[in-house]
């Protein structure tokens, strides 16, 4: 069979339409192609389950640009009678009794889930290892040495080897965006409050966002109006009115103001990828953008990192008082509730977890709040007001989406050095003010990919969608696939 499974949403759509494949076609050659899957991407792979949703689909939504197209779920969003893991021994044996949202959005417009994806555990991660499936590997790497990134990382695996033409993540700092730049996505987080985060299994909710992959800026701007919009269950929800961004799309980027922040930009060492962006702002510029140079305290800056470890940790804590062995997942053995809760969550939360609930709680003590939580409290304060002042003086912010390709599994990492505190953590800035924030293709450094990223003003998706546009067809790296 042709690999349709490679075209994007909108082409699958038309294929759809004019009868040439049928839903039942493409469902059967995701799962034919999940179950080969060599990158370790998938929790649990629902062949029965997604057979049922194409017999079920109906014909009167046939126009919905979704109908008919498999997709992937992070396993961080509960889904009613299926295992939810969120890639944790604690959770191993978790079946939900409801949907999150989002499943239900896209279940509505007629796409079908084929399975559940890998995640460091919880979502608490960068590297896609510290799951209870072990490491997720980048599908552009066939050595498996290297990192696709995380914590979405099955989901960004399975999209960029083929399996599905668009993938739903979580972003928390990154998750979404930096897994992108590394698998030759795009990669979405909108504005905080945009997408109903309801069953999506919380980390820290005032940086949770629900993210997702796409192979072009298009696809992403089909999946992001599939799941917009206010939902009454989720309190965090926005009434704001959801733009038409397909129709905005194509828009001409003259006059637009584009800052680039410097002390970020400087922090970056790789000449390739400097070489490549400042090419990528000359060509902007002879399309009429307006690029302008802006600085914050280089201090401030080096503050990205730890502001956001401390702070999402302290919430991380509250978020997984649950998981004490006694409502729901597993439990282990003890003689009343304290010793329930301390052996399951000693015996079934990885390393990593654990030290981001150490430093959470060590944030959290009475006795550290006013020299560790209330300062990395006022640091993010201070970041949100440097970048909406930015954004008032500018339409977009644009700078590389990291200072790489993908890692080394076991690379070593000087976690002191600018190019770590800053340039490998610049995208949290976003998630601390909850704006819109894309990262897409620029291209490649030794054969792997690297990312440009896009952050605007809030629920002004739609200018991030033109700029990524406009960039997407400056670069032609669009559709891109590892396995190609």
């Amino acid at each position: 069979m042709k690999d349709y499974l490679s075209m994007s949403i909108y082409e699958l759509h038309e294929l759809i339409i004019k009868g040439e494949v049928t839903p039942l076609q493409l469902v059967t050659l995701a799962i034919e192609k999940a179950k080969n899957d060599n990158n370790n991407a998938f929790e649990c792979i629902l062949e029965k389950e997604a057979i049922e949703a194409v017999n079920a689909l109906d014909e009167n939504k046939k126009n919905n640009l979704l109908w008919g197209v498999p997709y992937v779920l992070k396993d961080n969003f509960v889904t009613k009678d299926i295992l939810t893991t969120a890639s944790s021994n604690i959770l191993r044996n978790y079946i939900p009794t409801f949907s999150s949202e989002v499943y239900l959005r896209l279940k509505e417009q007629g796409a079908i889930l084929i399975g559940k994806t890998t995640l460091d555990e919880l979502a608490m991660g960068g590297s896609g290892s510290s799951g209870h499936l072990g490491k997720t590997y980048n599908p552009w790497d066939k050595t498996h040495q290297r990192m696709v990134g995380g914590s979405s990382s099955g989901s960004a695996a399975s999209c960029a080897a083929g399996i599905v033409p668009f993938a739903i993540g979580s972003d928390t700092g990154d998750s979404a965006r930096k897994p992108a730049s590394y698998a030759s996505l795009v990669g979405l987080k909108p504005t905080w409050g945009r997408i109903s985060r309801f069953g999506l299994i919380p980390f820290a909710p005032s940086f949770d966002h629900v993210g997702f992959f796409a192979r072009n800026i298009t696809d992403s701007a089909i999946v992001l109006s599939a799941l917009a919009g206010f939902d009454e269950k989720d309190l965090t929800s926005s009434k704001q009115p959801v733009d038409d961004y397909l129709s905005k799309i194509d828009r001409n980027v003259k006059g637009l103001k584009i800052a680039v922040i410097d002390e970020i930009y400087n922090s970056i060492s790789n000449q390739n990828i400097r070489e490549m962006f400042n090419s990528l702002v000359d060509k902007l510029k002879e399309k009429g953008t307006i690029i302008n140079h802006v600085s914050i305290d280089i201090n401030l800056c080096r503050a990205i990192y730890p502001t956001y470890i401390i702070l999402s940790s302290a919430e991380a804590i509250s978020m997984t008082a649950n998981l004490d062995g006694v409502k729901f997942g597993v439990r282990e053995d003890g003689n009343d509730f304290s010793e329930i809760a301390k052996n399951t969550r000693t015996k079934n939360l990885s390393k990593q977890t654990k030290y981001r609930l150490l430093v959470g709680g060590y944030a959290s003590e009475k006795d550290n709040q006013e020299e560790v939580l209330l300062k990395a409290q006022k640091c993010r304060r201070l970041f949100t007001d440097h970048i909406n002042k930015i954004l008032k003086e500018n339409d977009l912010i644009l700078l590389p989406s990291a200072p790489s390709g993908a890692p080394l599994f076991d690379a070593k990492i000087d976690k002191l050095s600018d190019e770590y505190l800053i340039a490998d953590n610049l995208m949290s800035v976003a998630n601390f003010g909850g704006h819109p924030s894309l990262s897409l293709p620029l291209g490649f450094d030794n054969d792997l990919p690297f990312g440009v990223n896009i952050t605007g003003r809030l629920f002004d998706e739609s200018s991030v969608f033109t700029l990524g546009k406009t960039i997407e067809d400056i670069t032609g790296l669009k559709n891109l696939v590892a396995d190609k």
